[in-house]
């Protein structure tokens, strides 16, 4: 599969935002890893639709705009190669952490301290993304990139 970015990019992205990769996994596995999370957690949520029904990634898109911008079928949004190297730095401080293995049906919450007691989780707890970590950093940066986030839609910062 094809990265979002480049391995000197996300050395770049981490120097300009004062990380340091550890070193123990490549740029390229925390490049993978990072892309895959945002395709996993962001993808369906995208604005316009893959250029292709068995491209790699979520990007590139036709029909997306942002801010009345169109964005074009053959490029990534910066902002979604910056997130996916936002996620391979947290993968990268605690490898793992992008791809949490759960069963639902064994998901329990603390409901009582003195002498300890756990209630099992009901409703929507047991969706898959609900048990995905959120970086709020990537969360900020794809925003106006979802399907009714901010693109178009009064103002909106976005950190690069």
């Amino acid at each position: 599969m094809a990265a979002y970015g480049t391995d000197q990019g996300l050395t770049d992205w981490g120097a300009a935002n004062g990380y340091t990769l550890t070193g123990s996994i490549t740029n390229t596995v925390l490049r993978e890893r990072g892309s895959a999370y945002v395709d996993a957690l962001y993808g369906p949520r995208f604005i316009g639709k893959p250029v292709a029904w068995d491209q790699d990634r979520a990007w590139p898109r036709t029909g997306a705009s942002v801010w009345g911008l169109a964005i074009p079928e053959d490029e990534t949004p910066q902002a979604v190669i910056n997130a996916s190297y936002a996620a391979a730095f947290a993968e990268d401080g605690s490898p793992g952490l992008l791809s949490v293995t759960h069963t639902p049906g064994k998901a329990k919450v603390l409901t009582k301290v003195g002498s300890l007691s756990w209630t099992p989780v009901q409703g929507n707890g047991s969706a898959a993304s609900a048990w995905m970590p959120v970086l709020t950093v990537a969360d900020g940066l794809l925003a106006p990139f979802l399907i009714g986030g901010l693109h178009g839609n009064g103002v909106a910062a976005m950190v690069v």
